[in-house]
Order: C-alpha cells, then structure tokens, then sequence
C-alpha cells in the first residue's frame, strides 16, 4: 500500500480505508438519492447502496456503476465511442494532455474506453473546483478518481496550491502507479480553436526532479485528441458568446454550469472518437536543455497542439461548417447534399434553444459554425 503524503489530502481521491465512511455520507444525502435514481432508474435504492458498499476500490466504483453508465449513454447518446491507442503503450502509465469538449464526458470516456481496451488500471482525473460546489458532488468525484484543480485563490495562495497540484501529479506518476488525465486549458475552447496553456506546462514543472524537460518526461505526456461528430453544448457556449459581448462583467451562474453538464451528458453527440499521439518525449529528446524556458514551453505547447490536430478526426459537419461560412463549395467533396441538409437542420434547431435579450441571429449562427470548422481549420494546418 502505498503511503500518501498528508500535505494531498484535501486534494487526492480517497484512499480505499475512506470509502466506506464516504459511500455513507453520500448515501445520507437526498440530492444524491435523486440524481442516483435518474441515471439508475431500474436500480432500487437498497440496490444501489448494496453495490456501492461491495467496492473496496476507487477503480471498483468506476467499473460498477461508472462504467454500466457510461456503455448505456454511448448508446442513448451517440453513434458510438471509440479510441485509436497503437502509438502507446498501454502497459505504461500516462498523462493524457486532451482538447476539452465536455466538462464531465471528456475523462469519464477516457476511462471507459481504457476498460475497454483491457488496460489494468484508468486514470486519475483533474477537475476544477469550481464545478464543486455541492459538498455531495466533491465527495462522489473524488470517489472516482478524480483530485482536485483550486481555482480562483489569492496570489499567494494560488501558488503554493500550484506546487501541491503539481507534486501530486508526479506523486501519482511515480508511486501510485496510475494515469492521470488533465485538460489542455483551463476551461473548454468555446470556439474549439484548440491550444495548450503554457501555464499548465510550467505547473506541471513545478513538481519532480532534475532540469525542466527531465520533468515533463517523468510524466510521459501523451497528446489525445477528442473529436464529437457533434457537440450538444455548443447553442449554450453561442449564447454565452453573445452574453459576454453584449453584458460588461458577464460571469456565467452555478446554475448555468449545471445545465452545461447536463446538455453535456444527455445531449446528442453522433460519432466520437478518442485518438493518441506517440508519448512525447523522444519529442523532448530534440530540445536544447538550455533554451529559455519561456521558448521551451512553447515550443512543446506547440508541439502537443499539433499532434492533437493531427489526429481529430472530421466529420461532414465540419466540412459544411467551413463551406457555410465562407460562402463557398471549396469543401463539397467531402459530403453529400443530405449531409448537408441534416446539417442545417441541426443547425437551425441548435438556433431554435438560444435564449438571450437582443438576439442577434447572424452572430449566434457564426459562432456555432465555428465550433464545428476550427478543428478542420487546424487538421489542415499540419496536414
């Protein structure tokens, strides 16, 4: 059993010993019963708590009532759910640097499709706790693997939490013998113009021994690129455009975060796919350990954004996308006229939802379209 350092513990996932006190409180929380009986409408509650109390792991939580879910949802939801891994090797362990298309969804898949593909273990997940506000939600997510990203704190503060995260994740690498998976960006592109913060390469610096690139190295960074044939979120992040270009000081509402997980998790998606780069660090092996670091960490920004737009993968709506708002057929070879019919169809219907003061239908249009003709704007860039 490995011995995890106190200064992780209002970050990390709880330990196997803290399950049973946890599974207890959240079996006490009404809140929880309610949302437990929507995604589990066959399970009885007796059941539910039967099945919760038989896991003496995170990864038993995952696998017994994560991952039934999530196989349920692909179907209800989705043409499909599908990753691409032959540049990896699955018996290592990674850290998956992705594009952020959905809040919940992007890491959930991850570890789903990882079951899938007869790996021994998923990853464990950074998440925001700015999507943590219910006590409830905090305790089931780190339930499933998931430790915890504090935003949003004074300077000072802000920066011993970023060594803490930091050490963490190298702490996991290391010794715990687990993947991790964490977003490229703080927050997800609304515009799906997908880039790698610098700011989450120097966090990640912050941890481990030896020079900088030692460092990212001892994670084996694997680029993964995330590609939903269709988004449900995007009328919502369209609205949230026009809002913050029409309202000074726009802030989104906790109860805005909770309907884009919901659209997020309920809403259609078509086909998705999960792709994996080569680990990064032969990549690595190329730079001059003596370059500014200013330099280093965009340069392997770029590096990682490149191998992630290499591997979307496009869909006819991305093509219509781009044709539509350049006026033009240059794509048309790359989709049928009932391709695009269906398009505008979903189009119009995404539309149809917005609800905002002073609508102003032509932008709302183009920032949707966006969302679907960046990522081929990208793919195109490194092709």
């Amino acid at each position: 059993m490995v011995q995890i350092p106190a200064e992780f513990d209002s970050i990390r996932p709880y330990t196997a010993e803290e399950l049973p006190q946890v599974f207890d409180r959240l079996l006490a929380n009404e809140q929880f019963k309610v949302v437990m009986a929507h995604i589990f409408p066959q399970m009885k509650e007796k059941e539910l708590a039967q099945t919760l109390k038989s896991c003496t792991t995170n990864l038993e939580v995952q696998k017994k009532l994560a991952y039934p879910f999530l196989k349920n949802l692909v179907k209800q939801a989705s043409k499909g759910c599908t990753i691409d891994m032959q540049a990896i090797d699955k018996n290592k362990r990674h850290t998956f640097i992705s594009n952020h298309r959905d809040i919940v969804l992007d890491s959930a898949f991850l570890s789903m499709l990882l079951f899938d593909e007869q790996c021994d273990t998923t990853c464990e997940i950074a998440i925001g706790d700015n999507l943590l506000s219910l006590p409830w939600v905090k305790h089931l997510v780190r339930v499933c693997k998931a430790f915890i990203v504090e935003r949003n704190l004074p300077i000072r503060q802000t920066l011993i939490a970023s060594k803490r995260l930091s050490e963490y994740i190298h702490f996991v690498m290391q010794h715990k013998d687990d993947n991790i998976w964490i977003a490229q960006r703080e927050g997800r592109a609304k515009d799906s113009n997908d880039r790698t913060q610098e700011a989450l390469l120097k966090m990640l610096t912050i941890g481990g021994e030896g020079d900088v690139i030692d460092r990212l190295k001892a994670l084996r960074i694997v680029p993964l690129s995330i590609s939903y044939e269709f988004d449900p979120c995007d009328y919502l992040k369209a609205q949230e455009m026009q809002q913050k270009r029409d309202i000074a000081d726009f802030k989104k509402s906790a109860e805005d975060d909770v309907l884009s997980m919901q659209t997020g998790i309920m809403g259609y998606k078509g086909y998705i796919h999960y792709h994996c780069a080569a680990c990064i660090n032969d990549f690595l092996d190329t730079l001059n350990r003596n370059m500014p670091k200013a330099e280093l960490f965009a340069a392997v920004a770029q590096h990682i954004d490149q191998k992630i737009y290499r591997n979307y993968r496009m869909y006819p709506n991305n093509y219509i996308a781009a044709d539509l708002l350049a006026g033009s057929t240059t794509m048309n070879d790359h989709y049928t006229e009932q391709d695009q019919a269906i398009f505008e169809k979903y189009l119009a219907g995404q539309l149809d939802k917005i609800r905002v003061a002073n609508r102003d239908e032509s932008f709302l249009c183009d920032r949707i379209l966006e969302m679907y003709a960046n990522p081929l704007k990208n793919f195109l860039s490194v092709r």
